[in-house]
């Protein structure tokens, strides 16, 4: 993994894996894991920092809530409406990037 490709689209990764539910951290971290086939492989230094950061631009929220199986609570977070149209917006962005990038070093857009 690229960690400046990474800081790149962080934003972009958390955002749309909150898109379909709720999810907790480690939830996050499996799932961006799991659908990058462990390209990326997020620590928790690098998440709680930006999930924080997206809470306090409002396009997610977090509330602590138990789980069925029990335990301490955890953090469960979920996309706004705001970051539902931020998702829109950085999926474009990064739709043109990739479009432009593909122009200039060949392949398919």
């Amino acid at each position: 993994m690229d960690a400046q490709q990474l800081k790149g689209h962080l934003d972009l990764l958390l955002l749309a894996s909150l898109e379909h539910g709720s999810r907790y951290g480690g939830q996050i971290i499996a799932d961006v894991q799991a659908t990058t086939d462990g390209y990326f492989n997020l620590r928790e230094g690098t998440l709680y920092p930006a999930l924080h950061r997206l809470e306090k631009a409002g396009w997610i929220h977090g509330e602590f809530q138990l789980l069925p199986r029990g335990g301490s609570p955890v953090k469960m977070y979920t996309l706004t409406p705001s970051g539902q149209e931020e998702l829109k917006a950085q999926r474009e962005r990064y739709e043109r990037f990739n479009t432009a990038v593909r122009g200039i070093i060949g392949g398919r857009a």
